[in-house]
């Protein structure tokens, strides 16, 4: 088992460490465009081996993607964060440049992997990759959902004051601050739902700080977040390898699900060893199908600006 990562930044070096740990494949590839920065990242990660007990390779490139090859797997997490004065378009068109490239070569030297997008604006990026890579839908895979759902799970965590092992919960729809839906009338405490425990307050606030999870980070970090999406990525890359039929909230090109087509929003899916294994519909309430829908409309606002 081989997995590929692009992008040796916090990010993509996060997502190399938590899948090398978890010792269930046997190399990761760290690749970046920045001489020398992919094989420090690797040299680095990999002198943590005998410390914390691993037995993955790990090997960096500066982009050479022939030490891809036969790749299972792939993350894509090149690109750049807005900048003050960029225009949504500016960074959507300089994203989609870099995406597109990264896939085309990933896709060269490994024309059966799958790949999972964690670029900004992830759906968007999905979306790209399934309209330049040729790939089948199934093989390929926005990370979003992941990473929301573990955020929404740790709000709920802190307003019930229980551990976070008690909780289960997702959030679908989109990628982004308005466009985030957090299914609190799914969410539960061991099989009692949460709001038997919450008051409205207390759920106002989970939603909200859930949504604002990404911003709120990076107001404190002073960039964006790379310990929980490197694990969420892992989560994902892990049901992938070892084929364990998890089910995950991902973004998903649909095809008339949640009466959407020709577009990637997030959705809970079964993921195993080839990739998407089945889109899990479930049940929505009348205000959760309407923010689904608002979300839709939004993220085909965003698609908009693609040019491919």
């Amino acid at each position: 088992m081989k997995v590929t990562v692009v992008g040796a930044g916090a990010v993509g070096a996060s997502c190399a460490e938590y899948i090398a740990m978890k010792n269930f494949c046997s190399e990761v590839v760290l690749v970046d465009i920045k001489e020398g920065f992919a094989e420090g990242k690797a040299m680095d990660l990999m002198q943590t081996a005998s410390l914390n007990g691993f037995d993955t390779k790990i090997t960096g490139t500066t982009g050479d993607y022939s030490k891809t090859a036969g790749s299972h797997v792939a993350v894509i997490t090149s690109g750049i964060p807005r900048k003050p004065g960029m225009t949504r378009e500016e960074l959507i068109g300089i994203n989609a440049g870099i995406v597109k490239d990264v896939t085309a070569n990933l896709v060269k030297h490994s024309p059966d992997v799958i790949i999972i997008v964690v670029s900004n604006p992830m759906d968007t990026m999905a979306y790209l990759v399934h309209k330049t890579s040729g790939l089948p839908k199934h093989k390929i895979i926005g990370m979003g959902g992941a990473l929301d759902s573990a955020r929404f799970k740790y709000r709920l965590a802190e307003a019930l004051e229980s551990p976070i092992s008690d909780v289960d919960g997702m959030v679908i729809a989109a990628h982004s601050d308005t466009g985030m839906l957090p299914l609190l009338s799914k969410a539960t405490r061991n099989g009692v739902p949460v709001t038997e425990f919450l008051d409205a307050d207390q759920q106002k606030y989970v939603i909200e700080e859930t949504k604002v999870g990404g911003a709120t980070l990076t107001k404190l970090l002073g960039t964006s977040a790379w310990y929980a999406p490197g694990a969420a990525v892992s989560v994902m890359v892990q049901a992938i390898a070892c084929d364990q039929k998890k089910m995950i909230p991902c973004s998903l090109m649909l095809e008339g699900e949640y009466n959407q087509t020709d577009i990637c929003l997030g959705v809970p899916a079964i993921i195993g060893k080839n990739g998407v294994e089945k889109i899990v519909n479930v049940t929505l309430t009348v205000e959760e199908q309407l923010k689904f829908a608002e979300a839709a409309k939004a993220v085909r606002e965003v698609n908009g600006d693609l040019k491919f």
